[in-house]
C-alpha cells in the first residue's frame, strides 16, 4: 500500500472565528498517521467568511480520511469538515 493526499476543507462556525488559533486547533487535532504537507490555506468563500485548506499524507488503507474528519470536526469552532480531493501519491 502508498499514501494518499487528502485536500480537506474546514469551514469555521462563523466569519469572526479567530483563523489564526482555528489553525493551531486544527494542527493539533491531526490524527497518529496522518502528516500536514504544506501550510493550511485559507480560502475566501463569500462576504468576509473563509475556509481552511488542509492537504494531509495519509496511509491507503480502508477510511484513510475518517479519523482526521472526525478529529477536526470535533475541533471547537468548526462548522463542518469535507473532504474535496484525495489521490494516490
Amino acid at each position: 500500500m502508498g499514501d494518499v493526499a487528502a485536500k480537506i476543507k474546514i469551514m469555521p462556525e462563523s466569519i469572526e472565528t479567530d483563523l489564526a488559533e482555528l489553525k493551531e486547533k486544527v494542527k493539533s487535532a491531526i490524527p497518529a498517521g496522518a502528516d500536514l504537507h504544506g501550510d493550511i490555506v485559507e480560502e475566501p468563500i463569500a462576504f468576509g467568511l473563509k475556509a481552511l485548506i488542509v492537504t494531509l499524507i495519509v496511509n491507503d488503507e480502508e477510511g484513510g480520511t475518517e479519523p482526521a474528519e472526525e478529529a477536526f470536526a470535533k475541533v471547537p469552532g468548526v462548522e463542518n469538515v469535507q473532504v474535496l480531493e484525495a489521490y494516490r501519491i
